[in-house]
């Protein structure tokens, strides 16, 4: 089985959202884990990659960043793709290469100006969409050359609100921050609060002057046959789990 990827009409140059499926890993992480971090065979890894990779843009090389959680983001480099910078969103006018997010409940976030010839990746948690980590990739684009009238974005799989249980001090940065994101929370059945995380990732690409954006609605957690989640591994005491790959670029010219 070959790897494939979920599409966003919004975007309009080579990306794509893959799952766990058409890979060559084994056990809890099969099929199609790419992350470094798993703990997973390095060689079915880089297998792994190289059919995301050519799932999306056949013979393009990944540039990922080393991800912890923030809001830093850097033009992609040459760098080897398991050698990276820590950051937690890339961009790049470069075409021929793709630009790489892992997730396994957090959102991968693309964004493309094709007219520009720039596009970007982020990778939003709870903490990077917090402290802005998709307004940061746009205005790194910008200082690129593109413009944010132009600019296109989709929010691939990640963890849904009703997957999303917090605990009741959770909400309390959001509302510090804007009160008005009261309506990003739901009380669960436990009675407990749940973050909708795309709607508010959706949110913010919209105030930050985004026009076209797209929240692809599959639920990494619920989802188990066609997504890794670090939240269900993690109920299940699983020592470790697979990452999702996120890819986007520009074609040879």
């Amino acid at each position: 089985m070959s790897a494939s990827a979920w599409t966003s009409a919004v975007l309009p140059v080579p990306h794509g959202f893959l799952g766990r499926r058409g890979g060559v890993s084994e056990g809890a992480m099969a099929s199609l884990n790419c992350g470094w971090g798993s703990g997973d065979d390095l060689a079915l890894i880089v297998e792994n990659r190289r059919r995301a990779a050519d799932a999306v843009l056949p013979g393009a090389r990944i540039v990922s960043p080393y991800q912890v959680h923030g809001a830093v983001v850097l033009e992609a480099g040459d760098w080897a793709d398991d050698a990276r910078p820590e950051a937690d969103a890339l961009v790049t006018d470069r075409p021929g290469i793709l630009l790489g997010i892992l997730t396994a409940d957090c959102a991968p976030v693309l964004f493309a100006d094709r007219e520009a010839g720039i596009v970007g990746a982020a990778h939003a948690g709870w903490r990077g969409a917090l402290a802005g980590v998709t307004d940061a990739t746009i205005d790194a684009m910008e200082r690129l050359g593109a413009e944010r009238s132009r600019i296109a974005a989709a929010i691939g799989p990640t963890i849904a609100r009703a997957s999303y249980e917090v605990d009741p001090a959770f909400p309390e940065p959001f509302l510090a921050a804007d009160p008005a994101a009261e309506r990003f929370f739901a009380e669960g059945p436990a009675g407990r609060p749940h973050f909708d995380l795309p709607a508010y990732l959706l949110d913010r690409l919209a105030r930050a002057g985004l026009r076209r954006v797209e929240a692809l609605g599959l639920d990494t957690y619920a989802r188990e046959e066609d997504f890794y989640s670090f939240r269900r591994s993690t109920h299940r005491n699983e020592p470790s789990y697979g990452r999702q790959l996120s890819l986007i670029g520009l074609p040879p010219r």
